[in-house]
């Protein structure tokens, strides 16, 4: 699932390439919209909330789209090759003078009015990108289980909007403590620390093209642009234990988790569950 730094990007692109232009071509490719046409109507904006995407057209309609794991929204130029894969898996096109937009796999996309954009993005906590950001508030719905693992707290879009498993395991390390924490044993100087934390991460990345947490990105340092996420089971980049990884979940979805048992103390999981890198076998 893309992090809230990918879908704000999205966003950018999405509103660079159509926003205040007319549309002179819609297809949504979704039985329930078929006959729905936005053709001839001007494109308002495009929002990023969350990890949701509010595509806002004249008229007082909102095509809601989120990318889940495998959705992508692609720009084009008219007239180009359109690369993001088969016809098949493309759920609506979005066309004006000069650039189109495609929508690819998206598992959700729904025509809304306006006024009801609440439906779809009214229960997320306050935005880590967004206007409506309010640190106090996300560290209280953070506590407000202190029994919840830390980092399925951090992925309740509940909680707070943006956080997606790269940066749930890359914030547990900066804090010091294992994503299996309960967020009430968190101690209270790094949980004050948290929001800002959170947020500094995500701006510092959503400008770029390939993502950072450690500062050591360049051509001599390929492969440490991330402390944890994704390493297993290279060496720590502070203290060389080797890097871990588990599933971590609420047991509707578990993701794959990283962290370093030796800068990261605290709870851990089962052993049977944890492996040396993201595919192997566990190992106890």
């Amino acid at each position: 699932m893309p992090e809230g730094d990918t879908v704000w990007q999205a966003a950018r692109r999405l509103h660079t390439a159509l926003a205040g232009k007319v549309l002179t071509r819609s297809d949504l490719r979704v039985p329930k919209y078929a006959t729905a046409d936005l053709t001839g109507r001007t494109v308002l904006d495009v929002t990023p909330r969350g990890k949701h995407l509010l595509t806002r057209v004249e008229g007082g309609l909102t095509l809601h789209s989120h990318l889940r794991m495998d959705g992508s929204w692609k720009v084009y130029e008219n007239g180009s090759r359109w690369t993001g894969g088969p016809a098949h898996q493309i759920r609506v096109i979005l066309g004006t003078p000069d650039r189109t937009a495609v929508g690819y796999r998206l598992p959700v996309l729904e025509l809304l009015r306006t006024t009801d954009e609440h439906r779809a993005v009214g229960h997320l906590g306050p935005d880590l990108l967004g206007p409506d950001w309010n640190p106090d508030q996300a560290l209280a719905n953070l506590l407000a289980d202190p029994a919840r693992p830390l980092g399925e707290a951090l992925l309740d879009q509940r909680n707070l909007a943006g956080i997606g498993n790269v940066y749930k395991s890359e914030l547990c390390f900066l804090l010091g403590v294992t994503p299996w924490l309960p967020v009430g044993d968190l101690p209270a100087d790094r949980a004050a620390k948290l929001p800002a934390l959170a947020k500094q991460l995500l701006e510092a990345n959503r400008d770029r093209p390939i993502r950072s947490t450690t500062g050591r990105r360049g051509q001599d340092r390929r492969g440490q642009d991330l402390f944890v996420y994704g390493r297993a089971p290279r060496p720590c980049l502070r203290c060389h234990t080797p890097i871990r990884v588990a599933d971590q979940g609420d047991g509707s979805r578990e993701r794959p988790t990283y962290w370093c048992p030796t800068c990261q103390p605290g709870p851990a999981p089962a052993p049977g569950t944890v492996r040396t890198r993201r595919n192997s076998p566990p190992y106890i």
